[in-house]
């Protein structure tokens, strides 16, 4: 009996090592994960360049930088929430850096137009860094700098503090790759579809190629 009860004992304390181990490296993993936020006009676009950067885990479509709370996309494009059109992007440090990542960023959008972007206009759709502490601010800035030096000309993306981030609804998160079937002015046609006609009428690439030429990281 002495013996039965030894091994069980055993036996149950390998099995709470094995998942205080599992727990520590789920842990480890998620502490590696770190969140950059920023607003680069409208949100499907940037979601959908930085989905495809190595290193990337996750983007977020949402809103920030306002005071309303719980805010819509109706609201935030008709303007009075303060709110950016922003995204959260979640990313491995030890694979690409957030300086990396800043610059990317900067160069994906057009940082000269203080009005919103391409087609797009208004104070929801302008864009900005968002910062959680002054290393992050540091970094931001530094690469503001060396994004003003290529270019030659005044860059207005601001450095902002952190607000809370409110995630866009749900037909807003990974739009450029939906299959939904939506009604535009080229009628009823896959909502995958409808962003790309959406972003090329828009300009984005175009603007940014004209801006960036071969810094340009995404622009087709």
């Amino acid at each position: 009996m002495t013996t039965r009860f030894a091994n069980v004992k055993a036996i149950m304390l390998s099995f709470a090592i094995a998942l205080g181990w599992i727990a520590n490296c789920t842990q480890a993993r998620a502490a590696e994960t770190q969140v950059l936020t920023v607003a680069g006009g409208c949100f499907w676009c940037v979601e959908a360049d930085f989905e495809k950067v190595k290193g990337v885990s996750e983007v977020v479509s949402g809103y920030t930088g306002g005071t309303t709370a719980n805010p819509t996309y109706k609201q935030v494009t008709r303007g009075g929430t303060g709110h950016y059109e922003a995204v959260q992007i979640m990313f491995d440090p030890d694979v690409v850096s957030r300086a990396q990542l800043l610059n990317m960023f900067l160069r994906s959008v057009d940082p000269t137009d203080a009005g919103g972007q391409f087609c797009d206009r208004g104070n929801s759709y302008r864009t900005a860094i968002f910062v959680s502490n002054p290393a992050e601010k540091q970094l931001a800035q530094r690469a503001i700098a060396q994004a003003q030096q290529q270019l030659g000309q005044k860059i207005v993306t601001p450095v902002l503090d952190a607000k809370r981030f409110y995630k866009a609804e749900a037909y807003h998160q990974d739009y450029y790759k939906g299959d939904n079937i939506v009604l535009t002015r080229f009628g009823p046609i896959a909502q995958s579809k409808a962003y790309k006609r959406y972003r090329d009428a828009c300009g984005r690439d175009a603007r940014v190629r004209q801006l960036w030429g071969g810094a340009a990281p995404f622009a087709s």
